[in-house]
């Protein structure tokens, strides 16, 4: 491969999509619950004193630095090769400056939230630390990694935005979901929204379902069809972006193994590692059964089929689970979930687990000669 292959052309927009995604996560995690909203009478910049903070742990600090690291990298490799060097690291902590204290000051109006001026000093060197690496690491990165040399080799050149939505479903199973791959169940927190502002009870799920109730047998085929058809949408958003050549079967169990691992770890975290495993039921089991046949044999199939059966097998779980009642099992379950300070990530995971299968049907709708140049 020659120098001039080595330097891209453009800007990568695995690295702009990653930061416009990293951006999203930081706003929902500063801003969760967005409930409650109100003016507390003082100054919005009140938290810019030099007044040390009363109440806080050397975890607090870690996070704070470690959670915006990646912001600061993503900033750098998102301007590289235009801006590099010591203009791109500039401007990376500047810009992590504006994003940390937009999120310390609209904390004023959230009850459940104290803006902090550890916060934002920690975050804006989290950011700097990051711009540092970035610059450090952009060439290696973009331009020399066996990582580009393989994404050009097994994946199409229109794949850079659906990478990044592969990268973030195992993530999207940190955060508890009542079904395995469940994700996007949106209709009980637009009904928790919609009881607030008009200050009565409203249940958007029971209106679908009026006066039904569920047997088990009833829950346990609702999660094999959820399990099913979350696993294979999001296998085969993989499987259409993949050139000939490419290593499908392990590419695939890649995925799923990186997915199951995270939710083992997450479930081992947040409850107790006597749950590590409590995902597994007979309804998860199934689903992914007959998740795995689904895809053994799609995994050559055409990639205009790949594409629509993606597409069709997420609006099928989407539908699913936004239409039948919480698992009561599941409910007694989140009885041992304590948020405690693992609040602002906790609201970063759940805005993955509800926008995932929505982010990655605008990807695979987006308009076919994009999704098929070659």
């Amino acid at each position: 491969m020659t120098e001039h292959e080595h330097v891209p052309q453009r800007g990568s927009p695995v690295a702009r999509a990653a930061l416009l995604v990293y951006l999203l996560l930081i706003v929902y995690a500063s801003w969760f619950p967005f409930s409650g909203w109100r003016s507390s009478g003082l100054s919005p910049f009140e938290f810019l004193n030099l007044a040390p903070q009363r109440y806080w742990t050397r975890f607090d600090v870690m996070v704070n630095v470690v959670g915006y690291i990646p912001f600061g990298t993503l900033l750098v490799l998102a301007m590289y090769p235009r801006v590099r060097g010591l203009l791109a690291v500039l401007l990376a902590a500047l810009a992590g400056v504006l994003v940390s204290g937009t999120m310390e000051t609209v904390q004023n109006y959230l009850p459940s939230r104290v803006p902090s001026n550890l916060d934002f000093f920690t975050n804006s060197a989290g950011c700097l630390i990051g711009a540092f690496l970035g610059a450090a690491w952009s060439r290696s990165l973009l331009d020399q990694s066996r990582l580009y040399r393989l994404r050009r080799r097994w994946f199409a050149p229109h794949a850079s935005q659906g990478l990044v939505l592969l990268a973030l479903w195992p993530l999207a199973q940190i955060y508890p979901q009542g079904y395995l791959f469940g994700h996007g169940q949106v209709l009980p927190i637009i009904s928790e929204w919609l009881s607030e502002w008009l200050d009565t009870n409203i249940d958007l799920v029971a209106m679908l379902r009026p006066g039904a109730e569920m047997s088990v047998e009833q829950y346990w085929l609702s999660e094999t069809i959820i399990t099913a058809c979350g696993m294979t949408g999001a296998v085969l958003t993989l499987l259409c972006l993949l050139r000939r050549g490419a290593p499908r079967y392990p590419l695939m169990l890649a995925m799923l193994g990186a997915a199951l691992l995270v939710k083992t770890l997450a479930s081992s975290l947040l409850f107790t590692p006597d749950n590590a495993f409590v995902w597994i039921t007979p309804g998860a089991q199934g689903g992914f059964v007959i998740g795995a046949i689904m895809l053994a044999g799609l995994a050559f199939a055409p990639q205009v089929a790949q594409r629509r059966l993606a597409v069709v097998t997420l609006l099928l779980s989407l539908i699913v689970v936004n239409t039948i009642p919480v698992n009561p099992y599941f409910v007694a379950t989140l009885q041992g979930w304590v948020q405690g300070k693992f609040l602002n990530f906790n609201g970063a995971a759940q805005f993955l687990s509800l926008a995932w299968p929505f982010a990655a049907l605008w990807f695979l709708l987006l308009p076919s000669h994009k999704l098929n140049r070659q």
